[in-house]
């Protein structure tokens, strides 16, 4: 949904309006991590080690939590506003900022849904809440712009609205595992929560000073139109996100009880790689078609203006091939927040120092995305590295490089053989049926080919749909 609103606003908003909305999402998420203080992940660590009716108390608890986090963090925005909008040099940010500063208020409150519902292995509630919260947004957003005036100002007018219809959907969707379930007291008192989540926040805000520090330099040193083409661009694909977050949720709670049971490393390490494996099987043959097709889908999402936004996506692209599957699950179930914590300190370190480097003796804003990508691969394999001594086992162990190059090799060959008939069969197609036609045609050569890799796309494929039909 964010893809699409970007698609249509991008279309609608010339580049140094778009820019500056852009600017504004760029200032909320990079907040956003300060006050959430690590809330949102308590849930897939505590609940599962505590009964239903103490689990209601702990939900409570933190949603009071994340309410006043939210009020102050509307309240800073709105006085800070004049000040980042001096920062990043664009004097039309501050009383943007103060209008969409409302929204922060509203929308904390609403994390934390997926690590409830995974815990009590209800996931069909957060697909469902997601796709009621991500439509309601996208229209609150999108349609004043298309159908009232095009004005930044009606499109975060539909953020505060979209915001206050989120926060009470949420209320009632965090409910919903403990209807008819009387709350009891429970000893986890607030402070333990927050001496667990304090240090997840604060790695969260490293983790955002990290990534942000690439829109700092591009947006303070190359200018809001170069900002726009990178903010399209430069962005990991979506289909990769949604499977590692959502791998994430559903591991976090299994792996957490498992070490509050004390079981045993090699059980451990066997649940982490199948679900590697099984994650790199479905992305990596993405991330080598989109690699591919760039240009033609960022054309089709974003107009011709955003035809350089396909450099930025190639460059992103190659940080999936070693993120595939999130570290955290796996570090934060063994209570080692501080050890994550000094990770992401020394990270955003190298990210501010070496950005500036970059910036300055490189002057190239494609320059800021190689060292982003080759910095994000580095911090994925460091804390692979971490885990693998906690662990006491070898690295090669916890990452099982020969299978995931067999995966690589299948989708190179098949995109090989993609490209080769496209070429042959020179069809002349507008973006998007081009795109159809290509994918359709390199999954059906995947597909086909992939008990000659002896790979399982088959098999989860047919684990889906057997899923589908339980559900």
């Amino acid at each position: 949904m964010s893809i699409l609103s970007a698609a249509l606003l991008s279309r609608y908003f010339d580049k140094q309006t778009y820019g500056t909305y852009r600017q504004i999402i760029y200032i909320y998420h990079t907040i956003l991590v300060v006050f959430t203080a690590g809330l949102p992940r308590v849930f897939s660590y505590y609940l599962p080690r505590y009964s239903l009716a103490e689990g209601k108390a702990i939900v409570n608890k933190i949603n009071r939590a994340l309410f006043v986090f939210g009020l102050i963090f509307s309240l800073v925005l709105f006085l800070s506003a004049v000040t980042i909008a001096d920062a990043l040099n664009n004097p039309e940010l501050s009383d943007k900022i103060k209008l969409f500063s409302i929204v922060p208020s509203f929308l904390l409150p609403t994390f934390g849904i997926e690590g409830i519902f995974s815990t009590y292995k209800n996931t069909l509630n957060v697909a469902i809440y997601n796709s009621m919260s991500r439509l309601i947004m996208l229209a609150a957003i999108v349609l004043p712009v298309i159908f009232i005036e095009n004005n930044i100002i009606y499109a975060l007018y539909g953020w505060v609205f979209s915001s206050i219809i989120c926060f009470f959907l949420a209320l009632y969707f965090k409910n919903i595992p403990f209807k008819k379930i009387k709350s009891i007291k429970t000893n986890l008192s607030i402070s333990v929560i927050l001496k667990y989540s304090i240090p997840l926040g604060l790695a969260s805000i490293f983790g955002m000073a990290i990534s942000s520090s690439d829109q700092f330099f591009v947006s303070r040193f190359f200018g809001v139109e170069n900002f726009a083409e990178f903010s399209n661009g430069y962005m990991e694909l979506p289909f990769v996100s949604m499977i590692t977050f959502s791998v994430g949720a559903v591991l976090m709670p299994i792996l957490s009880k498992m070490n509050y049971d004390k079981t045993g490393s090699i059980e451990i390490v066997k649940l982490w790689r199948g679900t590697l494996i099984k994650s790199a099987t479905i992305i990596y043959p993405l991330v080598v078609f989109f690699i591919c097709y760039s240009e033609e889908v960022m054309l089709f999402m974003f107009s011709d203006l955003y035809k350089n936004s396909s450099t930025y996506f190639q460059i992103s692209l190659f940080r999936n091939f070693f993120n595939v599957i999130l570290f955290a699950p796996l570090l934060l179930s063994m209570g080692k927040s501080k050890i994550y914590l000094n990770m992401h300190i020394l990270f955003a370190l190298i990210a501010w120092l070496g950005g500036y480097l970059v910036t300055i003796f490189l002057e190239s804003p494609y320059a800021i995305a190689v060292f982003a990508s080759i910095r994000s691969i580095l911090l994925t394999m460091f804390s692979f590295y971490i885990i693998s001594k906690l662990l006491k086992i070898q690295m090669r162990e916890l990452f099982p490089i020969t299978k995931l190059i067999i995966i690589f090799l299948h989708a190179t060959f098949s995109i090989a053989l993609t490209l080769l008939i496209n070429y042959f069969m020179n069809f002349n197609l507008n973006e998007l049926f081009y795109l159809t036609v290509s994918f359709l045609i390199f999954i059906t050569i995947l597909l086909l080919t992939s008990t000659i890799f002896k790979l399982l796309h088959l098999q989860i494929f047919k684990d889906f749909i057997n899923n589908l039909k339980n559900k």
